[in-house]
């Protein structure tokens, strides 16, 4: 999942479809993640005390034997809803991570660019929906104004991907380039960076005595992707890994195609609080553990993701 809290990747952030439609709900629903382990009972279990890394944990955290997590669960293969649960590879990391801190990992689904508000707010104590980790995230910078919006986030970086244009079938309009969307219809999710690297693309087009992008902007990809489906649009933009997705298994594999280079390849991140530095330092750890066993590896293979894969656990690594 870049705006306010985007990739997505966006102006404030920057963040595949064969499981069928994918509906984001209004409100916030609280979902189990799949395949949870099953340490880190209530209250703060035997079982969450003698998870590797449990004593690093918040005291609080270690006691409610939960990791309340803010995700837009629309963006598979990282993460989307099936049978009621958060599945795909964020919901898999974290299982993972749950199991080296002795707690669950509970996935509350929300739009992407209220996430950080709603971290900020302390709806929950993490954010995983395929977030850039940016330098305007980091210090709480609205990158379409360049104000200051908020205190920031930190980040533990665990993922790398561009974004990437996504078009119809056989490429019916001959996009190759950003340069080639200049004066046509652009479909995206709003708040993630593609909306950012859109954005930009346009005064680009301009400045080149060409004509704007005509953007067009949805609370969620699924919506950006049914405009490129039906013609409305010429291309989407997202992360690689959900573009690579689509094109896959959108249709049988007959609706979509990638086309070009990644763009503005960077890290994904979990998002923290600045002040909850215990976390942060918690999940960093967790994180260079389940790279150390190879358990992270075992979960890009699965998802078919292993070009992004991180060889150390980093914490605000973007830029």
């Amino acid at each position: 999942m870049t705006a306010g809290s985007t990739r997505r990747t966006t102006a404030s952030r920057s963040q595949i479809a064969a499981f069928g439609a994918i509906a984001v709900a209004g409100a916030l629903i609280l979902t189990g993640c799949g395949d949870q382990t099953d340490k880190g009972g209530d209250g703060g279990s035997s079982s969450t005390s003698s998870a590797p890394l449990a004593s690093k944990l918040p005291a609080d955290i270690r006691k409610a034997g939960v990791i309340k997590v803010g995700s837009d669960i629309a963006y598979p293969p990282v993460e989307y809803m099936e049978n009621g649960k958060a599945v795909g590879v964020d919901p898999d990391i974290a299982d993972a991570l749950g199991k080296q801190l002795g707690v669950k990992f509970e996935f509350q689904n929300g739009k992407f660019d209220n996430l950080i508000v709603g971290l900020q707010a302390n709806r929950f104590n993490v954010i995983m929906s395929a977030m850039n980790d940016t330098k305007d995230r980091q210090n709480g910078i609205d990158s379409d104004t360049g104000k200051k919006v908020g205190s920031g986030v930190d980040f533990v970086d665990y993922f790398t991907a561009g974004t990437s244009i996504l078009v119809q079938k056989g490429n019916p309009k001959g996009i190759k380039s950003l340069d080639d969307l200049c004066g046509k219809v652009v479909a995206l999710q709003k708040g993630t960076t593609s909306e950012g690297i859109a954005k930009a693309q346009s005064e680009k087009c301009t400045k080149d005595g060409n004509k704007a992008i005509d953007l067009q902007t949805f609370d969620t990809d699924p919506e950006a992707l049914l405009r490129l489906k039906q013609g409305a649009s010429v291309a989407d933009l997202n992360d690689f890994p959900v573009a690579a997705y689509n094109a896959k298994t959108s249709g049988g594999g007959n609706d979509f195609e990638v086309v070009g280079e990644q763009i503005e390849a960077g890290p994904y991140g979990i998002a923290v609080s600045k002040e909850n530095t215990q976390l942060r330092d918690a999940l960093q750890a967790a994180m260079a553990a389940i790279i150390k066993s190879g358990d992270y590896q075992k979960i890009l293979e699965k998802w078919n993701v292993t070009q992004g894969a991180v060889t150390e656990a980093k914490t605000n690594g973007g830029s």
